[in-house]
């Protein structure tokens, strides 16, 4: 009888292993390329932040600014123009140097020109408003 209950055990056994009473199903593909499937993306939570202290703004008034050209076409341009030119740091742009402008001098600049120099320097044209007087804040 021992030897009848394992025979019957091991024939169960080998009708499990070759897949009689189990269906395995396949997987119907629709497209010929394969995408990897989406998972779960978590955003970012840092243990600690990646900078101790927040970054100081380099580019203040006195870098922008370096100082005011003083030369005989400058001067024209003072007199003729209501233009004020400087020379000025070649990584600022126009709204910084009328920024610059506004808070060394007090004044508020119409429209800036810029241009690189062949010596590398950045020029840059200050046209004030018509209110205000090149000559006199040249002059200060």
């Amino acid at each position: 009888m021992v030897a009848k209950n394992a025979k019957a055990k091991a024939k169960a056994a080998a009708n499990a292993q070759r897949g009689s009473n189990s269906s395995k199903t396949v997987k119907v593909r629709t497209k010929v390329h394969f995408y990897k499937p989406k998972t779960l993306q978590l955003a970012r939570n840092p243990q600690y932040s990646k900078k101790s202290v927040p970054g100081v703004n380099k580019m203040d008034k006195y870098r922008v600014i370096k100082f005011p050209l003083t030369t005989e076409s400058a001067m024209k341009k003072i007199e003729d123009h209501n233009t004020l030119v400087f020379i000025v740091d070649v990584l600022a742009n126009k709204r910084q140097i009328k920024a610059a402008v506004k808070e060394l001098y007090q004044i508020p600049a119409q429209r800036i020109n810029t241009l690189i120099r062949p010596d590398g320097k950045k020029k840059a044209y200050v046209k004030l408003t018509p209110d205000r007087d090149a000559l006199e804040i040249a002059n200060r």
